[in-house]
């Protein structure tokens, strides 16, 4: 008998395949097929696992039921020097951001900052997928989000009216792995609530909290309250500015007006997004600032620990590590996932991973 609790390894290739043809069977041209496959996987080589192939059935079922313009016609509609605004046409998230990234890679090559707002866009996975766009390309990159249903109330307060609104920031660096923050306003991303529903898992205290105050550690029971603020009434005041720069400032959902995406099979989200590329040349020679870089991480990981602390870790690090034991070994799959896969392709009558 097979053992179920060994997740399957798949390669990343394979499983961009099986992605891909999920997209197709839905009517998305085989090039934005295939771009969105290789950034969903990309995701799950990183370690991302709420935000990779986890999330194609939702993507899929969203799809059909109407939410998702399978055609969109991405385009810029404000413009000047240092930045852009675009307009997604309710495409898929990945398409969108993509097409955002590059536009705000362009710019900063010449106006050395350029800031891009996004509109009527979708969930695009993990912040750091185009947080670390600029940094491949000598620039830092800063990424922001309004996430995709609210789970989090002011301060205080029992309302939900605020999403995990995440950031990313990707910074290079020489010899050692680029610095890569990526985080959630919340103490854990609602994809984590979701996995760890999927798995049977419990989640840890501090996680959610239920609407009398009480920790609550049943991911299936979710509904029931909220999820937590970093830092307490500090990632509440975060969550709220960086829905303003990536919502409220492009014309995008806010507040009262996002739509819980994994409720809501048929309605657009009209999510938005920022991207913000900083073209390290425009500062000082990109060769000093990344050798500088290395130099502050090595300081950092060789400062003076605490008892019983193994190594000082730096932000990105799991992530790198993770990428390197996936694309050798393949991309650990657990079984609740695999049977879900299966399922989607018995209903999209596509051959199975």
């Amino acid at each position: 008998m097979a053992d179920t609790a060994t997740p399957l390894r798949v390669t990343a290739r394979k499983l961009e395949d099986f992605t891909a043809r999920a997209f197709q069977k839905v009517g998305i041209p085989s090039a934005d097929s295939k771009s969105i496959a290789e950034l969903m996987v990309r995701a799950d080589v990183q370690g991302s696992e709420g935000h990779g192939v986890f999330r194609l059935p939702q993507y899929i079922r969203r799809i059909q039921g109407g939410a998702v313009n399978i055609r969109p016609n991405i385009r810029v509609v404000r413009e000047a020097a240092g930045m852009a605004l675009v307009d997604g046409d309710n495409g898929m998230g990945h398409l969108v951001m993509r097409f955002a990234t590059d536009k705000a890679i362009e710019k900063a090559r010449t106006a050395g900052v350029a800031w891009v707002g996004v509109k009527w866009s979708n969930h695009a996975g993990p912040a750091s997928l185009y947080a670390s766009m600029p940094a491949e390309c000598d620039m830092i990159g800063l990424y922001l989000a309004v996430g995709n249903a609210n789970h989090l109330p002011a301060w205080g307060g029992l309302d939900m009216l605020l999403s995990t609104n995440p950031i990313a920031v990707a910074v290079p660096a020489a010899e050692e792995p680029a610095i890569v923050l990526d985080m959630a306003t919340t103490v854990a991303a609602y994809g984590k609530v979701k996995t760890k529903a999927q798995r049977g898992e419990a989640m840890p205290e501090g996680w959610m909290m239920d609407r009398h105050g009480r920790p609550l550690t049943d991911p299936q029971r979710a509904n029931e309250g909220f999820l937590l603020p970093i830092g307490g009434y500090k990632g509440y005041g975060l969550a709220l500015v960086f829905g303003l720069l990536a919502g409220t400032l492009n014309g995008a959902a806010m507040g009262k007006d996002v739509v819980d995406f994994n409720a809501d099979d048929t309605t657009p989200t009209n999510t938005g997004h920022a991207i913000v590329a900083i073209n390290v040349e425009a500062f000082q020679p990109v060769a000093e600032f990344k050798k500088s870089v290395d130099v502050l991480v090595r300081d950092l990981r060789g400062s003076q620990r605490l008892p019983g602390v193994d190594r000082i870790r730096l932000p990105g690090e799991g992530s790198h590590a993770a990428r390197a034991d996936r694309l050798q070994h393949g991309i650990p799959l657990p079984a609740p996932l695999v049977a879900s896969l299966l399922q989607l392709a018995a209903e999209l009558k596509i051959a199975p991973l």
